[in-house]
Parts: C-alpha cells; sequence; structure tokens
C-alpha cells in the first residue's frame, strides 16, 4: 500500500505554519524593541491629555493647553477618509448642540502641507464652524498612537482624556453621548 501522501502535505504545510507565525513574532518582537523606551505608549483614560498644538489654516498655532477650561473633542482627519466625510455633519450638529455649554471640537486634518487648499473646501462643504487644525508633519497621529483615521478624544476641563475612538464616531453612539454628558455637567 502507498503511503499517505497528503498526510506528509499537511505535516509540512503545518510545519511551515508554525514557522510563518514564529518568524511574524519575532518580527513583532523586533519592531516593538526600536521603540524608544521613552515611547508614551497608547493614550489612557483618566490621564492627561498629551499636549499637542497645530496651526490653523490661517497660520494661527492652537494647543490642547490654551483651551484648558473647555470640554474638548480632539478630531483626527483627512479629507481624502469616507468615514471622515461621513463623521463630519454629526460632528458639526454636536458641536452646534453644546457649544454654550463650553464644548470645543477641534478638528485636526492630516492631510499632505500642499493640500491647504482641499482641506479648506472641505470646511467649506461641510459648513464646519468649529476649530479646524492641519498637521502635515502628523505629529497627531504619532503623539496618539493613530494608525487609522478618524480618532477622536474626549478632553474634561482639567485636561483629562475621558473616552476615545478609533474610527468614526457613530450618531447618538451611547458610549460616547454618556461620556460626553458626564464631562459636560
Amino acid at each position: 500500500m502507498r503511503p499517505r501522501e497528503p498526510a506528509r502535505v499537511h505535516a509540512g504545510a503545518m510545519w511551515l505554519g508554525r514557522r510563518a507565525r514564529l518568524a511574524g513574532m519575532a518580527l513583532i518582537m523586533a519592531a516593538a524593541s526600536c521603540v524608544g523606551s521613552d515611547a508614551p505608549g497608547p493614550p489612557r483614560m483618566g490621564e492627561p491629555a498629551r499636549e499637542y498644538a497645530a496651526t490653523t489654516l490661517a497660520g494661527d498655532t492652537v494647543s490642547l493647553g490654551s483651551l484648558r477650561g473647555q470640554v474638548v473633542l480632539l478630531n483626527l482627519w483627512a479629507t481624502w477618509c469616507i468615514p471622515c466625510r461621513t463623521e463630519t455633519p454629526y460632528l458639526q450638529s454636536l458641536y452646534e448642540e453644546h457649544r454654550g455649554e463650553g464644548f470645543e471640537i477641534v478638528g485636526v486634518s492630516l492631510d499632505t502641507r500642499d493640500a491647504a487648499g482641499q482641506v479648506a473646501r472641505f470646511v467649506d462643504e461641510f459648513e464646519v464652524t468649529y476649530t479646524i487644525l492641519h498637521d502635515p508633519s502628523m505629529r497627531g497621529m504619532e503623539l496618539y498612537q493613530v494608525l487609522g483615521l478618524p480618532a477622536t478624544f474626549l478632553i474634561d476641563r482639567e485636561g483629562v482624556l475621558r473616552w476615545m475612538r478609533y474610527g468614526p464616531i457613530e450618531e447618538g453612539d451611547p458610549d460616547f453621548m454618556r461620556a460626553l454628558g458626564d464631562v459636560l455637567s
């Protein structure tokens, strides 16, 4: 009787699978070791928000520290980001509803330096009236450990991070609405 070929192939495939997993784990560990020991790690709720500043389209610098005393929703986005385009009208409606309560939205475009015109058209198209900053160096992505857009961080009046979301905020999201209510009260 002839040996069962599929079993031998399967065992080889399993060996290759283990080898690939080990190589992948080694790659991840090597990448992690390249990160300096002074790297801040991911932001954590209950800790002070990371100090961050960027410029308006007019060239003025705005920092999170300058907004202390306000509730700040920091939203990192880009003009080419489809979920960002979907989320923006909702953010604008939140701003209109709560700005009288000391609520500020700071939308930071992470588009390239030569995209300032596109950012301005985006703001006009969506009738955005909250603060828009432009960070073409993408410092915000590094500082807040963002891998994809949008990313949103809710900061209380004392500058403490109270809620965050990597990905779009869905209209009426109960976790977000509860966190927003808590920091506004």
